[in-house]
């Protein structure tokens, strides 16, 4: 990602997901999604974002979301995005999500690190620009 064209965002209003944390006795389990092998650990959130089910890191979420009630957690950071203008693929802590041209790259740091990838059509759903640092 170039700092030219991120952008910063917060999750819209009213928009939480449910998350359970993996805290079994596992080694762990490997699942394919966004066109790659995604690794999830102990410790990890096991998400339903509206349907989109995916894991994130467990320290990732403990410093980007909080609980608003039994299960249902919101993201109350902002994430920094723009545009791939082709086809691609990054590294996420999980495992590798492709991405088509169109889609926006995401990353939960302002310096772009913590990347990860997500659909236009969902991440306009999800998010709005913070308009003070448009």
């Amino acid at each position: 990602m170039t700092n030219s064209k991120r952008r910063r965002y917060f999750r819209r209003s009213g928009k939480s997901v449910i998350a359970v944390r993996l805290a079994l006795d596992t080694e762990g389990f490997v699942y394919r999604k966004w066109g790659g092998e995604q690794r999830a650990k102990v410790g990890d959130w096991i998400v339903d974002n509206e349907g989109d089910v995916y894991t994130i890191d467990a320290e990732v979420f403990a410093r980007t979301y909080r609980q608003t009630g039994p299960g249902t957690y919101v993201k109350m950071t902002p994430i920094w995005a723009e545009r791939a203008s082709s086809a691609g693929s990054v590294q996420t802590r999980e495992g590798v999500t492709h991405y088509s041209a169109g889609d926006y790259l995401v990353s939960n740091n302002s310096d772009g690190t913590d990347e990860y990838a997500i659909a236009a059509e969902k991440f306009e759903s999800l998010y709005v620009a913070d308009d003070e640092n448009a």
